[in-house]
């Protein structure tokens, strides 16, 4: 099992990290019914991109289907545990596994991008799955990765690991998370002028998803 890392009010939290303690006295008055119904098995909750709010942090509730997802706060001192996508690479040679394209595409793609130096790691469905066991991944599930670009990448090196992506078994979404906000691998290595930048804030068009003036609010 995956130890969760303790953190502390003074410790920040990271877009896709996945948080334990959130429960149903958390929710708002008028969140769906299914939400509660969700939190009944204590599942994790992930970070999300929001401007921050004093003593809380942005987090989002995932049910059943694909459509249930919800947006809500989670005071800090709740928090009893965090994994982050990083920690899941391990965990995923681990646990048995379907004969599904993701789990072949990241069989693939495992090597390589260990070997390439990155800090990457797994989020969306099957991160969610790997971290709590509670299977919300089908066979024709995308894979979504996450790389920390602390610094530029060139956008001939994001053509390269592109290529590597598109030859894997099941479509691969991966966003490179900058120091500002995060940006998708496949429209920087597009060579258009502008990206879209997802702040903690809002969108943003920039031409160089690391410049200075993109500074995180």
């Amino acid at each position: 099992m995956i130890k969760r890392l303790a953190q502390t009010s003074q410790s920040p939290y990271l877009p896709h990290d996945l948080l334990w303690g959130f429960a149903p006295r958390h929710l708002p008055a008028d969140a769906p019914t299914w939400v509660a119904e969700a939190l009944c098995v204590e599942p994790p909750v992930v970070v999300r991109r929001a401007q921050g709010v004093a003593g809380m942090i942005a987090v989002g509730v995932r049910g059943q289907s694909r459509d249930q997802r919800f947006a809500c706060w989670m005071p800090l001192t709740a928090v009893t545990g965090c994994v982050r996508p990083e920690q899941l690479i391990e965990l995923q040679q681990a646990r048995k596994q379907r004969d599904w394209p993701l789990f072949e595409a990241l069989a693939q793609l495992t090597g390589p991008l260990n070997q390439s130096g990155l800090r990457w790691g797994i989020c969306g469905s099957l991160g969610f799955q790997l971290a709590s066991a509670i299977e919300v991944t089908h066979p024709a599930s995308d894979l979504d990765l996450l790389i920390r670009a602390e610094r530029p990448m060139s956008r001939s090196q994001a053509k390269t690991l592109l290529a590597l992506l598109d030859n894997a078994p099941a479509a691969v979404d991966v966003q490179l998370q900058c120091p500002a906000g995060a940006v998708a691998l496949r429209e920087w290595a597009s060579g258009s002028s502008k990206v879209m930048l997802k702040t903690q804030t809002q969108p943003l068009l920039v031409s160089d998803p690391w410049a200075h003036e993109c500074a995180v609010a």
